[in-house]
């Protein structure tokens, strides 16, 4: 019986070794695909790492759990890559400083905007109450979306779904969409996608300037705090 439990946690902890090795080589290929496109924001590394991922899922009928086994360590250096964000914000801190007026105004509005948001069009479309509370805190990073959505009841696998899908949306549109709107100042631009857009919002801030990625960090990390404080009180204020 012994034998038995250790071969399947040996074999367990194999299929978990395996699914991260699959993501870091796709994630590394499309690094390369992203950059031999100069950049183009349509060659986002983490959409071209995830799509081939979501066929296989899909393909095999591999429940999402036994992937996530080996995403665990993946998600432990998020926080370690968040901490990281202190060395750009220490080179521009005088920068950052003197734009804390506008930036907490914008992070005031960003943050209740994209929790009404996702609350009002997930009950337009129907979706159940646990999806709507996993859908509430979207535009927060991964590991505090996924504290959120525990805090209000959602699920917190479905929340960290939607973080990467919105923040991949954020990725691939921002530029289109700050070329519509004519900003064109790197400050604003890099904060609008880290309350947007979280990690990888960030992440595509940082291939625009140094500048806008430091801005886009210090709104991501911003919109974890403050959202992670009044979302779970309004939350089990009004139900």
């Amino acid at each position: 019986m012994s034998d038995i439990g250790s071969d399947f946690i040996l074999w367990g902890a194999l299929e978990a070794l395996g699914w991260l090795g699959l993501t870091i080589g796709l994630y590394l290929v499309a690094r390369r695909i992203q950059g031999e496109a100069k950049g183009n924001p349509l060659a986002n590394s983490v959409l071209l790492a995830a799509l081939p991922i979501m066929a296989i899922l899909t393909l095999w009928h591999v429940p999402v759990g036994d992937y996530q086994e080996g995403g665990i360590v993946l998600l432990w250096i998020l926080g370690p890559a968040t901490v990281a964000l202190a060395v750009p914000l220490y080179i521009n801190f005088s920068r950052v400083r003197a734009a804390w007026l506008p930036m907490i105004a914008a992070l005031l509005v960003g943050s209740v905007v994209a929790v009404l948001a996702s609350v009002v069009i997930g009950g337009m479309l129907g979706a159940s109450v646990e999806t709507v509370r996993s859908l509430a805190p979207k535009t927060v990073t991964t590991p505090i979306a996924m504290g959120i959505a525990e805090q209000i009841g959602g699920i917190p696998a479905l929340t960290a779904a939607f973080v990467i899908f919105t923040g991949i949306i954020g990725a691939v549109s921002a530029s289109a969409l700050f070329k519509l709107v004519h900003v064109k100042d790197q400050r604003a631009r890099g904060f609008a996608m880290g309350v947007a857009a979280g990690g990888i919002g960030t992440a595509r801030a940082f291939q625009e300037s140094l500048l806008a990625g430091t801005f886009s960090g210090v709104g991501m990390t911003l919109n974890g705090i403050i959202t992670a404080i009044w979302l779970p009180i309004i939350w089990l204020l009004f139900n």
